[in-house]
C-alpha cells in the first residue's frame, strides 16, 4: 500500500476532530439547562406569598408547584427524542422561545387559574429543552472531557435544586408584594439572551446526519399516560386529594402496553421512542435509573419541608429561611466539581460515598440540630456536609449512567433519566410534606420536622443500597474510557 493510501485509510478510521468551541456551547446550554431546572424549586419560598397574592387556596398554589413538574416530567423522554431526531439546536430554539413566552404569561397572568395554565405550559416547554444537555455531552465529548461536561451538567441540576429556595428568597425581599411574579419574570430577559446565544454558538446539523424518519408517536402517548398515571396522584395527594390515587392502577397497564409498543417498533426496523433493547444490555443504565430516581425521592422534599418549617413555623421571612437554607446550596455546588475529578478513575465508588455523606449529614441536622435555638450555628455545618453529599451524587451518576449509552440515542436516554429524577422529586415532596404535616397535628413542630427529614433519610438510604449493589456488580470505573462517536451535529 502506498503512503497515500495509508493517509486515506488512516484519515478513514480516525476519530472526528472534536468541536473547536465545545466548552463554550456546553456552556450556553447549561445556562439554560439551570434556569429551566431552578424554576421547579424556586417557588418553594413563595407558596405564602403567591397564596396571599393570588387570593386563593393551598390547593391551587400547589398546582402552581407541582404542575410544572408534572409536565415537565411528561415531555422529557419525547423531548430528547425530537433532539435525537432533528437536532439538538432547533429543539433549543423552539424549547427556549416557548419557556420565555411561558415564563412572561406566569408573571403577568391575572388570576391563579390563568397562572396555572400557563405553569403547566413553561413545564412543558422545559422538557423539550433539558434532555438536550445530555444530548449534546454524547455527541461533543468523549473519554474523560465526556466525565468533566457530565459533571458540570451534575452541577448544574445539584445547584439549581438547592440554590432555587436561596434566589427565590433574594427575589420576593428585594421586589416587594408582588415579588412572587419577577421569580418567573425573570427568566425573560435571561431566555432573550440565552436564545441568542443558542442561535450563535451551537452548531446546525450536518446534513449528512439528518433523517426523515419522525419519533415514534405511540410511544410517546403509552409513556405519556404511563408517566401521567404515576404523577398526576402524586402531585393531587401532595394538594390532599385521595381519589385519583386509582390512578396507579394504570401504571402497570400503561407501562406494559408502552414496552410491548416499543418491541413492536424494533421488531419493524423503525427507530422506536426509547431503545428498550439496548438499554437493558447496559447495567449501568439500568443501576444509574434506579439510584437517580431513589435520590431524588429522598432529597427533594427536605428542603421544602425545611422552608415550610422555617416560614410557617419559627416566623422566619422568605429570606431568612434562603440564607438557612443557603450552606446547603453552597455544599452542593462544591461537592459536583469534585465528585467529578474522581469518577472517572473511581467509578461508582464515588456515588457510594456521597451517599454515605449526605446521610450522616441530614441525620445529624435531624437529631442534633433541630429544637436548638439558636438553630442557625447547629444546622447551618450540618447542611453543608449534606450539601457536599448532595451534590457529589447527581454529577457521578449521570456520568456513569450515560457512558455507554450511543451518541443516536443520548437525548432519549437522558430524558427517561430525568424522568425517574421527576418522578422521585414529585413523590418525595408528597411523602415528605404529608409526613410533616400529619406528624404536625399530633406533636411539636420540631418533632414533625425530625420526622420528615428521617423519612428522607430513610428514602436516602435505599438509593444508598442500589449504589452499593451496583458498584459490587460492576467496580470497574467505566466513565474513564466511555467510547463514542463525537460530533459537531447539534
Amino acid at each position: 500500500m502506498s503512503d497515500v493510501d495509508e493517509r486515506t485509510a488512516d484519515a478513514a478510521t480516525a476519530p472526528p476532530s472534536p468541536h473547536p468551541h465545545r466548552w463554550r456551547i456546553l456552556g450556553v446550554t447549561l445556562v439554560v439547562g439551570f434556569m429551566a431546572l431552578l424554576d421547579v424549586s424556586i417557588v418553594n419560598v413563595a407558596i405564602p406569598a403567591m397564596q396571599q397574592g393570588l387570593d386563593t387556596d393551598t390547593g391551587t398554589i400547589q398546582w402552581v408547584v407541582s404542575g410544572y413538574a408534572l409536565a415537565f416530567g411528561l415531555v422529557l423522554v419525547a423531548g430528547g427524542r425530537l433532539g435525537d431526531a432533528y437536532g439538538r439546536r432547533r429543539l433549543m430554539l423552539v424549547g427556549l422561545t416557548l419557556f420565555v413566552l411561558t415564563s412572561a404569561a406566569v408573571g403577568l397572568a391575572p388570576t391563579a387559574e390563568l397562572v396555572v395554565v400557563a405553569r403547566l405550559l413553561q413545564g412543558a416547554s422545559a422538557g423539550l429543552l433539558t434532555p438536550q444537555n445530555s444530548g449534546l455531552i454524547q455527541q461533543l465529548f468523549t473519554g474523560r472531557e465526556r466525565a468533566r461536561a457530565f459533571g458540570a451538567f451534575g452541577f448544574t441540576v445539584s445547584a439549581a435544586s438547592a440554590a432555587g429556595p436561596v434566589i427565590g428568597g433574594g427575589i420576593l425581599a428585594l421586589a416587594g408584594d408582588d415579588g412572587w411574579r419577577y421569580l418567573f419574570l425573570v427568566n425573560v430577559p435571561i431566555g432573550l439572551v440565552a436564545l441568542v446565544a443558542v442561535a450563535v454558538l451551537v452548531p446546525r446539523r450536518p446534513a449528512a446526519s439528518r433523517t426523515a424518519v419522525g419519533i415514534d408517536g405511540v410511544g410517546a402517548v403509552l409513556l405519556g399516560v404511563t408517566v401521567l398515571c404515576l404523577l398526576y396522584p402524586v402531585v393531587r395527594f401532595e394538594g390532599g386529594a385521595r381519589l385519583p390515587l386509582v390512578l396507579l392502577l394504570g401504571v402497570p397497564l400503561a407501562g406494559w402496553a408502552f414496552v410491548a409498543w416499543e418491541r413492536r417498533v424494533a421488531d419493524r426496523g423503525r427507530p422506536p421512542l426509547l431503545d428498550l433493547a439496548l438499554l437493558r444490555g447496559l447495567p449501568g443504565y439500568l443501576d444509574g435509573l434506579a439510584v437517580g430516581t431513589l435520590f431524588f425521592t429522598g432529597f427533594t422534599g427536605l428542603l421544602l419541608v425545611l422552608s415550610l418549617y422555617l416560614q410557617q413555623e419559627l416566623g422566619r421571612t422568605p429570606l431568612q429561611a434562603a440564607f438557612v437554607l443557603l450552606p446547603f446550596a453552597l455544599g452542593s455546588a462544591a461537592g459536583s466539581p469534585l465528585a467529578a475529578r474522581f469518577v472517572s478513575d473511581r467509578g461508582r465508588v464515588v456515588s457510594v460515598v456521597a451517599l454515605v455523606v449526605m446521610i450522616l449529614g441530614v441525620g445529624a441536622a435531624a437529631l442534633v440540630a433541630i429544637g436548638r435555638d439558636p438553630l442557625w450555628p447547629w444546622l447551618a455545618p450540618l447542611l453543608l456536609v449534606a450539601g457536599l453529599g448532595s451534590g457529589a451524587v447527581v454529577s457521578p451518576n449521570f456520568t456513569l449512567t450515560l457512558a455507554e449509552v450511543p451518541p443516536r440515542m443520548g437525548g432519549a436516554a437522558g430524558g427517561a433519566l430525568q424522568t425517574g429524577q421527576r418522578i422521585g422529586a414529585a413523590i418525595g415532596a408528597a411523602v415528605l410534606v404529608t409526613v410533616y404535616e400529619a406528624a404536625l397535628r399530633r406533636t411539636s413542630p420540631d418533632v414533625a420536622l425530625r420526622t420528615a427529614l428521617l423519612t428522607g433519610v430513610t428514602l436516602l438510604v435505599l438509593a444508598l443500597v442500589v449504589a452499593v449493589r451496583a458498584w459490587r456488580r460492576d467496580p470497574a470505573p467505566a466513565a474513564a474510557e466511555a467510547s463514542g462517536t463525537s460530533s459537531v451535529g447539534a
